[in-house]
């Protein structure tokens, strides 16, 4: 979106100018994130989370290509590449570690990013192709983690495999079949194998492709505010460049000090001891867990143990799991409410920080054994899930009284009166 009072791009080096007039990239990301793009001026640190995805990404596709330089998918020797890419490629401990934890940095500022799109009504109009294909990228990304962490061929991975696929089996007349299909046979083995790691590496290429649609999209309505009030003044807004520049800047040094914390001091605390062992398919582990970021989806799959109608628990699970993340879809409809911000919703805010409880509760269910409470508690975890979106916020969204809001995002920053008393030094210059 470009507004009005927007800065054009004007280049004042020839050079700048005659590149400005055959490919006009300097413009582009000018006016994608320089000062040419407008956004309101009081965004906080949680509009951060974006620009942290996009460079945890980065960071996933450079290591992961390192990475396939010394990879071999082949199941008699995969673990041991592994191994060597660990002991005996220069910095391959780093780069091998890098990709790990960037992975769980990836979908720890994911879940944020999307839990600031929940609290702050991110998904409504007229942001609803955002949302969309943020929920898209989320999809792609946990389909490319699921098949990376089958890549070392270790007993988590081999076990992870043979019982996430085996799901299928429950889909009713294709679902063996289609299960057959994806592992290239009855168990994962050397095809199998094959086809998830060219997937792997096919997949962040489709992601980045989905983000340039996501932020295109972003750019149309222009970036939401901690208000949910619309921009109405030139005094609403500040370039993004420096103001969101420097602050995403700072984001992505407090980002590094965390990731390389993770990396040196305790690289192995997200993942699982099993998977230092070689696969075997003759020894079953005592408890099959998948990484962290899948167990709220995985306490939902177990949640189901007795059959109902005419569809087995299996398939209710199967059924469950998915619908859980289809949901998030049509999120932009559940909520009818005209206002966009939790801040003034009273109401709504209460119900939100049950619903991140309860994902957390499903999270500790997720890795425990199939056993009470746990069952129990995934059951219930489960059905708030679903009541949360389709149930309660339907229901808020009606009832609910929202607190008086600002007449404009200056006056949520200035206070009443404060369009008045803005000095002209501090309002953006026009074109």
């Amino acid at each position: 979106m470009s507004f009005p009072w927007a800065k054009q791009y004007q280049p004042q080096h020839p050079f700048m100018q005659w590149m400005d007039e055959k490919l006009p990239l300097p413009r582009l990301v000018y006016n994608a994130i320089g000062g040419g793009y407008e956004v309101p001026r009081n965004l906080n640190y949680f509009w951060n989370f974006g620009v942290l995805a996009g460079a945890a990404l980065m960071v996933q596709i450079i290591t992961g290509i390192v990475l396939a330089m010394h990879y071999s998918a082949n199941v008699g020797v995969a673990f041991n590449s592994v191994e060597h890419i660990m002991r005996d490629v220069n910095s391959g401990w780093f780069i091998r570690y890098a990709h790990m934890n960037g992975a769980s940095m990836f979908f720890i500022v994911v879940y944020l990013h999307i839990f600031r799109g929940l609290y702050y009504g991110s998904y409504k109009a007229p942001r609803e192709m955002v949302w969309l294909l943020g929920v898209t990228i989320f999809l792609l990304m946990m389909a490319t983690a699921f098949m990376g962490y089958v890549l070392p061929w270790g007993q988590m991975s081999f076990w992870g495999a043979q019982v996430i696929t085996g799901f299928f089996s429950a889909i009713p007349l294709v679902g063996e079949p289609l299960r057959q299909w994806l592992l290239g046979g009855f168990v994962p083995d050397n095809a199998a194998l094959n086809r998830f790691f060219s997937l792997h590496y096919l997949l962040p290429f489709v992601i980045l492709g989905v983000i340039i649609l996501h932020v295109w999209a972003l750019h149309i309505p222009g970036s939401s505010n901690p208000t949910g009030v619309a921009v109405k003044s030139e005094q609403d807004t500040v370039p993004f460049h420096p103001y969101y520049t420097a602050k995403d800047a700072f984001g992505l040094g407090v980002f590094l000090l965390v990731f390389s914390s993770l990396i040196f001091f305790s690289p192995n605390l997200l993942g699982h001891p099993d998977n230092y062992i070689p696969a075997n398919p003759l020894s079953t582990p005592a408890h099959i867990v998948p990484e962290w970021y899948f167990l709220p989806f995985y306490a939902i799959l177990k949640a189901f143990t007795f059959n109902f109608l005419w569809i087995d628990a299996k398939l209710w699970g199967v059924i469950a799991m998915f619908a859980s993340i289809a949901l998030l879809f049509f999120l932009p409809w559940l909520d009818t409410s005209p206002v966009r911000s939790a801040s003034y919703r009273p109401l709504y805010r209460i119900f939100f920080w049950v619903l991140v409880a309860d994902v957390l509760l499903l999270g500790v269910c997720g890795m425990m054994p199939a056993e009470q409470p746990w069952v129990l508690l995934s059951q219930l975890g489960a059905i708030y899930y679903f009541a949360h979106f389709l149930i309660i916020m339907p229901i808020v969204s009606r009832i609910e009284k929202p607190l008086p809001m600002p007449a404009s995002i200056t006056e949520a920053v200035l206070g009443k009166g404060g369009n008045a008393s803005v000095p002209s030094s501090a309002v953006p210059a026009t074109a």
